[in-house]
């Protein structure tokens, strides 16, 4: 593979992993059969841990620790042999699991369409309007302010 496959491989999976973390545990485990989770070894066990967020003022300013946050994290291993990990906001550590699963199905060339459109694509659908409904509730409390001149030259 050249530098350039391995971004755009590299790129596609960041955006579904993305789309697994946020996806809900209903979402998550409507995508696969019974026999595909219960397929799934873990490779560690599922767990719930701390980690710290750092920030940046104004985009340019010293990182600084802003405080912690929980995460839930999982690696798992498909009875084919492939492997998936997965990080998640909070303590869930089953949906982790099944963000992790997801993960694997994902890398497997002749699952990733499947994956691709019963998971990837409505979660980032979902998100999309979440986002256009919060900034269309933003838009009606926008105030324009406009200066006038008052006549002192």
């Amino acid at each position: 593979m050249t530098g350039s496959a391995i971004d755009s491989e590299t790129a596609a999976r960041r955006r579904a992993m993305a789309a697994f973390a946020a996806a809900t545990p209903a979402e998550l485990a409507a995508a696969f059969d019974a026999d595909t989770i219960a397929g799934a070894r873990d490779l560690r066990p599922a767990e719930a841990g701390l980690v710290m967020v750092r920030g940046r003022i104004g985009g340019g300013g010293s990182a600084f620790n802003l405080g912690e946050a929980t995460v839930a994290r999982a690696s798992i291993r498909l009875a084919d042999g492939q492997t998936g990990h997965a990080y998640r906001l909070g303590r869930d550590v089953a949906a982790a699991r099944l963000a992790a699963i997801a993960d694997a199905l994902w890398q497997d060339p002749a699952r990733r369409k499947a994956i691709e459109a019963t998971l990837v694509a409505p979660v980032e659908a979902r998100l999309a309007a979440a986002g256009d409904a919060a900034s269309r509730r933003a838009a009606a409390t926008r105030v324009d302010f406009f200066t006038m001149v008052r006549g002192e030259d």
